[in-house]
């Protein structure tokens, strides 16, 4: 079995890499991508790979956006940490899923049905795709938090947030008027609850509203550097991998 696997965090992928050759010690794992222009580029080198294994957020997007670059005919096992995925998920025409931290059974079970399958082409309709993972409409996004504040509980609308920030492993939701409040959410599942027309997913640290990017500007190596209101103290920066889409989210 001829294997890529795409996911963005080095450990994770040492732990999939021997959990794979542990279940079958015959497995040939051809390259390992960390983001959607790597991975792009490893199904061009090897376009009869036979099964790949995609984490669903990567550093740069989601990896569906792979799939609007390069044709992906093998079968797929997406991965993913978080349960609101996991809950939409689907499987049809040789697509799966399975939750992190993987479960080895699990990952034998999947690998040994692709296995079987691994003559058979998959047929991936992308807009099935994002309709299983993504809110389908406006509606569906999360338009209000509710967080504490001294003893009493308070309610935030979206509008009035002006972004999402990590820091020292808490997630902090920081209102245009500048009170700050813990939330219990990551910035990943923060960034597939909020509408992305108004948000967006700056880097790993942030997940911005529109209302509050005061400035960009160009960084080295291709990166963009965000001033934000309220301002932070830290620099604010985004990929050179993310930075055209970000700037086309900016001019949409």
């Amino acid at each position: 079995m001829r294997i890529i696997i795409v996911e963005d965090e080095l450990p994770a992928f040492n732990r999939i890499k021997k959990l794979i050759l542990e279940i079958h010690p015959d497995t040939e794992i051809l390259g390992h991508a960390d983001s959607i222009t790597s991975a792009v580029s490893l199904f061009n080198t090897y376009p009869d790979v036979e099964l790949a294994l995609l984490d669903i957020e990567l550093a740069d997007g989601q990896s569906f956006e792979i799939f609007n670059q390069v044709k992906v005919t093998c079968p797929i096992i997406f991965t993913t940490a978080y349960d609101e995925f996991a809950l939409k998920a689907f499987k049809v025409n040789s697509i799966d899923y399975l939750l992190k931290p993987i479960d080895p059974n699990e990952l034998k079970q999947a690998l040994d049905k692709f296995k079987q399958l691994q003559n058979k082409k998959a047929d991936i309709d992308l807009n099935q795709l994002l309709r299983a993972f993504q809110p389908a409409a406006t509606s569906a996004y999360k338009q209000r938090f509710l967080v504490k504040l001294g003893q009493k509980l308070i309610s935030i609308a979206a509008q009035d947030i002006a972004y999402f920030m990590a820091a020292d492993k808490v997630v902090y939701l920081v209102a245009k008027d500048q009170r700050k409040f813990i939330v219990d959410h990551s910035i990943e599942e923060l960034a597939n609850l909020m509408n992305p027309t108004s948000f967006y997913h700056l880097n790993r640290q942030f997940l911005a509203n529109l209302d509050s990017i005061e400035s960009v500007s160009s960084y080295f190596n291709g990166k963009l550097k965000i001033s934000l209101r309220p301002s932070v103290a830290e620099e604010v920066l985004v990929s050179r991998e993310k930075a055209s889409d970000f700037k086309l989210w900016l001019n949409t």
